[in-house]
């Protein structure tokens, strides 16, 4: 599983390496060091710490998921899994983070297909959510707002359809007559029945909730990247535009499935900065700040929490041999 996913990251630390370059030259670069000059170097730790809270309001919902599908683990082990799977989140719509299921099945033996729903689940809630944070930054600025609400009705209309055993059921016969599905039916229905316990009324709302919180505190970090440019410049966004500029963007890069949105955030943020006036060598510096304290430190925290794995509990992630 990870030597698959390997090639994919490091492709997508080149494909980074080459979207920093692209702002750079449109921002200049002469222009772009001034700007990181200027910026409030002592708010990037408090921005980092933020990140940190986003990952743990994250961890908690991934626990509440566990329980929720009856799943037994230590929460050592569950926080350092969950942690382990950053390092996927790189990787094309983050499905790399299926990785925490893999783990999964070598320390308890939960079927892959039990616990992977839980990725699809938290793509739902993470979008939901960032939908409900964007609208109101979208309703003040008067853009956005169509798609914002396309984003919403799209996922409500999933939720539904997956909610509605009869419809879900039926899909599934449908699938099962055909050769491929077919050998797969029992996964199937696994899957099924373990989505479907996540996206019932009650762990809906409380995850939701949860994904709220973890991603507020994304969107405030925002707030302070790009205010941290304020002595002197004049540069100040109000936090319900920050928040709607962060939230958008992130959808924008969550829907063309690159890996980390990198390209499609990058320039969304990039572009919405400008849309408000905001100086190119600012705003691509924002951007590069944001990313760089948001995707960029959770590589690392994944890179750190799978060295950590394999000392703690003996085992070479690349030796694991798993089903695919």
């Amino acid at each position: 599983m990870y030597k698959k996913y390997r090639k994919k990251i490091i492709f997508s630390v080149i494909f980074g390496a080459a979207v920093f370059l692209g702002l750079s030259i449109y921002a200049n670069f002469d222009e772009l060091l001034e700007a990181f000059e200027i910026y409030n170097w002592l708010m990037f730790p408090l921005v980092l710490l933020l990140s940190l809270c986003n990952y743990m309001m994250r961890f908690f919902r991934w626990e509440y998921y566990t329980r929720t599908l009856d799943i037994k683990i230590k929460r050592k082990l569950s926080i350092m899994i969950f942690l382990s799977s950053f390092i996927m989140s790189v990787t094309p719509g983050k499905i790399g983070e299926v990785f925490k299921s893999y783990l999964l099945k070598e320390q308890n033996g939960t079927p892959v297909s039990k616990s992977a729903p839980i990725v699809f689940a938290e793509r739902i809630t993470d979008f939901l959510s960032l939908v409900l944070l964007s609208m109101a930054g979208a309703l003040m600025l008067g853009y956005g707002t169509n798609l914002i609400i396309g984003f919403g009705v799209f996922f409500v209309i999933l939720v539904l359809a997956i909610s509605n055993k009869r419809f879900s059921y039926a899909v599934i016969r449908f699938l099962e007559k055909l050769k491929f599905f077919r050998k797969l039916s029992v996964k199937i229905h696994t899957a099924y029945d373990s989505i479907y316990m996540m996206v019932r009324f009650k762990e809906l709302v409380v995850t939701i909730i949860l994904s709220i919180f973890a991603w507020s505190f994304e969107c405030f970090s925002f707030y302070l990247v790009i205010n941290g440019f304020g002595a002197g410049n004049a540069i100040h966004i109000d936090i319900f535009i920050a928040t709607f500029v962060y939230g958008f963007a992130t959808l924008a890069g969550a829907a063309t499935m690159l890996p980390g949105g990198l390209g499609a955030t990058d320039a969304s943020i990039t572009g919405l900065l400008v849309i408000l006036s905001i100086p190119k060598n600012i705003a691509v510096a924002s951007t590069l700040i944001i990313r760089a304290a948001t995707l960029w430190f959770a590589v690392i925290v994944g890179i750190i929490s799978v060295m950590l794995y394999q000392k703690i509990y003996q085992k070479n992630i690349n030796e694991i041999v798993l089903e695919s």
